[in-house]
């Protein structure tokens, strides 16, 4: 099975915006926003400790699950800001070929 994970993540992404308007008592991703920054930080923190739990665990089908909670709610957090996949997958894209001790020197520099 082909995955198409830019496609999966534009939908998501598109998801994430239209709930932006809705009302809070109706969609989680509205009333996380709408509870704003930190409460979206908590979520990121829990299912980052969850994630790495699960990878202790060495059950497979668990991290992967809680991967995809942390992605998730990463997207959340990138909505928020205004930014999207895209924004990240660029990064990612400039990055590729870079030597990551090179990548990170040139952070400290700029």
């Amino acid at each position: 099975m082909t995955i198409d994970a830019t496609s999966i993540l534009h939908r998501i992404a598109g998801t994430l915006e239209a709930r932006k308007g809705a009302d809070p008592s109706s969609s989680y991703v509205a009333k996380l926003l709408s509870d704003g920054q930190d409460a979206i930080l908590r979520k990121i923190g829990e299912e980052s400790v969850e994630t790495l739990l699960a990878s202790k665990s060495g059950d497979r089908l668990h991290l992967v699950r809680e991967t995809a909670d942390l992605w998730f709610h990463c997207l959340v957090m990138l909505a928020y800001h205004g930014l999207g996949p895209d924004d990240v997958l660029a990064e990612l894209h400039r990055r590729e070929g870079i030597s990551g001790i090179d990548e990170k020197a040139s952070r400290s520099r700029g």
